[in-house]
């Protein structure tokens, strides 16, 4: 079994509310199963049920590369949405594009709001997935369509800017907050279910858990200084 925890995951042994498990498909690794609850199923709920993405749509996924964005970009791409994404470098763009990427942007050398009205002639994307916050959020409303979604998801940024609501009113687009565990603690039937669907879609191949590093809980301060240094590809676990 697989489980969310509220808190207190830095340990050997845990217990979870069996309301809050799932069965690990047959076949697949405990490393790979971790890695799915959280970040895939934070992923569905910014983009289907906060961003309401269809075949069609377009989608600009902040921080690619991390276990969040490599998430969305498979979804995203595997639902028919034409795919954005931003990253630090044209080398981890060039690693996003087997899992989806139609356009990278490299954040560090290009701005990303002239970048995607550059290639929507001026439109701009239907969703943005924005995990930043602060000025990046900012330019993330300005970088939608008419009626577009701007669903935040964290703070990775820690800059100070706070978002000026006047931004959403020209374009009529709006901005909605998504917290997993909320989700599942308000809407379980519905949130476990798409959890449990998503574990049998990796365990058919259909979806691609990436996995960067695996640190002994002995190691959390290592772990963590490696994800805060921006290196990790994917996941990051931490094994007891």
């Amino acid at each position: 079994m697989v489980a969310v925890l509220d808190w207190g995951s830095h340990a050997q042994l845990a217990t979870a509310p069996v309301a809050d498990t799932w069965a690990i498909p047959e076949g697949m690794d405990f490393d790979t199963a971790a890695a799915v609850p959280v970040a895939w199923g934070t992923a569905h709920e910014c983009l289907f049920t906060a961003g309401r993405l269809e075949a069609g749509h377009s989608v600009l996924v902040h921080a690619g590369a991390g276990a969040l964005g490599l998430a969305a970009i498979q979804l995203a791409k595997q639902a028919g949405a034409r795919v954005f994404a931003t990253a630090s470098s044209a080398g981890r763009l060039a690693q996003l594009k087997p899992f989806g990427l139609d356009v990278g942007i490299n954040y560090r050398d290009d701005d990303f709001v002239a970048q995607v009205m550059a290639h929507t002639d001026g439109r701009g994307v239907d969703v943005v997935l924005d995990s930043i916050a602060g000025k990046n959020l900012t330019r993330s409303i300005q970088s939608l369509a008419y009626g577009g979604r701007a669903i935040t998801v964290g703070v990775s940024g820690r800059d100070a800017e706070k978002l000026d609501p006047v931004t959403l009113w020209r374009g009529n687009t709006s901005l909605h907050g998504v917290y997993f565990p909320s989700a599942l603690d308000r809407e379980h039937e519905r949130v476990h279910a798409q959890v449990q669907r998503i574990l049998e879609r990796v365990s058919r191949g259909e979806l691609r858990v990436v996995i960067d590093r695996v640190f002994p809980l002995a190691q959390a301060a290592e772990a963590h200084s490696h994800v805060l240094g921006r290196h990790a590809f994917g996941r990051v676990l931490l094994r007891p």
